[in-house]
C-alpha cells in the first residue's frame, strides 16, 4: 500500500467509527430527556403499573365469580351409579330398586356440566388486601419518583463530567501549542549557538507528551459524551454535547429548615413510612384471619348419559355457606406475631432513615461550604500561576532565566487551571448533591 493513502485510510475510520457529536442539549433539556427515555425509569413505570394492576386485581374479590365446569365419569360403584341415573331423571322403580341391580349395578357413565356463581357476602381479609394492594401501588409510585431524582443527579454529573473533559482537551491542546513553541524556540537557540541540545532534547519530549495527552483527552470527552447519551436513554453508540451550564440557585443555609424540607420531600422516606403503613395493615390482616366468612352459592347442572352438554336432566341449586375456622394448630397465632414483628422492624427503619436523612443533608451542606472555598483557592492559584508565567517569560526574553523555567511555569498553570476546573465542578456537584438530598433536585433544574 502507498504510504501517503495510510494517512487519509486512518482519518476516514476515525470518522465512520467515532459517533457525531451535533446534538448539543442544555441540562434541562438533558433532564427531560432522561425522564422520558431512561430505560431504569420506564423499568420503574411499568412496575407502578403492574403494583396499580394488582390494585384492580383485589378489588375484583368483591365481585362474583362465575365457573363453568364440564366433565364425564364412568363408574360402577352403586351409589354412584344410582345417583347417576337419579341426576338423569332414568330412575325405573321397577328395576333400579330391585336388589341385584342395586347392590352390583353395570358400569354406566354420565356427562356433568355446571354453571357456579359464588358471591362474597362477609370477608374481612377483601377490605384489608384492597388497602394492602394500594399501599403497595403507592409504594412503585414512590419509588418511581425516587428514581426520577436518582436520573435527574447522574444527569447532572454526567453534564459536568463533559463539562469537565470539555476544559481538559482544551488545556491538553494549548499545552500542545506552549510546548511546539518552547521547541522551536529550542532549535532556534541550539542553531544560534545559545542553546543546549539537552534543552531541545527537553522540548521535544514535552511536545510528545503534550500530545500523548491530547489523544487522552479526547479519548476521555467521547466518553464523557457517550456517558451522558447513555443515561438520557439515546440511542446506543450515540454522544451529546452540552451548551453553557446553568447555575442553580443558591440552597438555604437553615440547617434545619434542609433536614425538615427533605424529611417533607424525600421519596425514599416516603417509601419507609409506607412500608410501616403496610405493616400495620398486615397485622390487621393477620387478625382478621380469625373472623368468619359468609359467601353465597349458586349453580345450574346439565346432567345426559350418552353427551356433553346434553339435558337429559338439569337442576339447580341456591345457597349460603359460613365458614369459621376454630382451630389452625397455631398457624394463625404465628402469622400475627409474625405481621407485629415486620411492623416493628419497619417502624426501626423508619426511624433509622430519617436520622440518615438528616446526616446526609447535614454532610452534603458541609461538602458544599467546603466546595466553595476550595473554589476560591483554585482562582487565587490560577491569577498566581498566570503572573508566574509573565514574569517567567519576561526573563527569559530578556535572557535572565532559562527555557526550562518557563516551560516549568506553563506546566504549574496547565495543572492549576485543570485543577480550577475540577473544583468548579465540585463546586456544581456540592449545589446540586444539597437539591438531591433534600428531594428536590428536579424542581429546582427544571425551574
Amino acid at each position: 500500500m502507498n504510504r501517503r493513502f495510510a494517512p487519509l485510510l486512518a482519518l476516514l475510520f476515525s470518522v465512520l467509527t467515532t459517533p457525531a457529536f451535533g446534538e448539543v442539549v442544555t441540562l434541562q433539556q438533558a433532564v427531560k430527556l432522561a425522564l422520558e427515555s431512561n430505560h431504569l425509569l420506564k423499568a420503574a413505570s411499568l412496575e407502578k403499573g403492574a403494583a396499580e394492576e394488582g390494585v384492580a386485581a383485589s378489588r375484583s374479590r368483591y365481585l362474583p365469580r362465575v365457573l363453568l365446569e364440564s366433565g364425564a365419569v364412568l363408574s360402577n360403584t352403586p351409589s354412584t351409579v344410582f345417583m347417576m341415573k337419579l341426576d338423569e331423571a332414568r330412575i325405573s322403580p321397577a328395576k333400579d330398586f330391585a336388589a341385584d341391580p342395586l347392590n352390583n349395578p353395570s358400569p354406566r357413565g354420565d356427562f356433568k356440566t355446571a354453571v357456579t356463581l359464588e358471591q362474597p357476602l362477609l370477608d374481612f381479609g377483601i377490605s384489608n388486601g384492597v388497602a394492602m394492594a394500594g399501599k403497595g401501588a403507592e409504594a412503585a409510585a414512590l419509588s418511581e419518583e425516587a428514581r426520577r431524582e436518582e436520573i435527574a443527579f447522574r444527569v447532572y454529573m454526567a453534564y459536568l463530567e463533559v463539562r469537565k473533559a470539555q476544559v481538559y482537551r482544551e488545556v491538553a491542546e494549548q499545552s500542545v501549542i506552549n510546548a511546539r513553541e518552547h521547541d522551536r524556540l529550542a532549535a532556534l537557540r541550539e542553531k544560534d549557538g545559545i542553546g543546549l541540545k539537552s534543552e531541545r532534547l527537553r522540548t521535544a519530549t514535552a511536545v510528545a507528551e503534550a500530545e500523548q495527552r491530547v489523544v487522552a483527552a479526547k479519548n476521555g470527552l467521547l466518553i464523557a459524551r457517550m456517558r451522558l447519551n447513555l443515561v438520557v436513554g439515546g440511542a446506543q453508540g450515540g454522544a451529546l454535547d452540552i451548551g453553557d451550564m446553568p447555575r442553580m440557585e443558591e440552597p438555604a443555609t437553615d440547617m434545619e429548615q434542609l433536614i425538615a424540607l427533605a424529611q417533607k420531600s424525600r421519596p425514599d422516606l416516603k417509601a419507609s413510612e409506607n412500608a410501616v403503613e403496610r405493616g400495620e395493615l398486615a397485622v390487621k390482616q393477620a387478625k382478621n384471619a380469625y373472623l368468619p366468612t359468609l359467601y353465597a352459592r349458586g349453580s345450574y347442572q346439565l346432567n345426559d348419559r350418552d353427551m356433553p352438554l346434553g339435558t337429559d336432566k338439569d337442576s339447580w341449586n341456591v345457597g349460603v355457606n359460613l365458614r369459621w375456622e376454630l382451630f389452625d394448630g397455631m398457624r394463625r397465632s404465628h402469622e400475627k406475631m409474625q405481621a407485629e414483628l415486620s411492623k416493628r422492624s419497619a417502624a426501626e427503619m423508619l426511624e433509622n432513615e430519617r436520622r440518615e436523612v438528616a446526616l446526609q443533608v447535614t454532610e452534603s451542606v458541609l461538602h458544599r461550604q467546603e466546595a466553595m472555598l476550595k473554589l476560591e483557592s483554585a482562582r487565587s492559584a490560577v491569577r498566581d500561576a498566570e503572573e508566574s508565567r509573565r514574569l517567567v517569560t519576561l526573563r527569559f526574553g530578556n535572557g535572565l532565566s532559562p527555557l526550562v523555567e518557563v516551560m516549568d511555569a506553563e506546566t504549574a498553570l496547565d495543572r492549576a487551571r485543570a485543577n480550577l476546573v475540577e473544583v468548579e465542578n465540585a463546586s456544581y456537584a456540592a449545589t446540586a448533591e444539597v437539591y438531591f438530598r433534600t428531594g428536590v433536585l428536579i424542581q429546582e433544574v427544571m425551574r
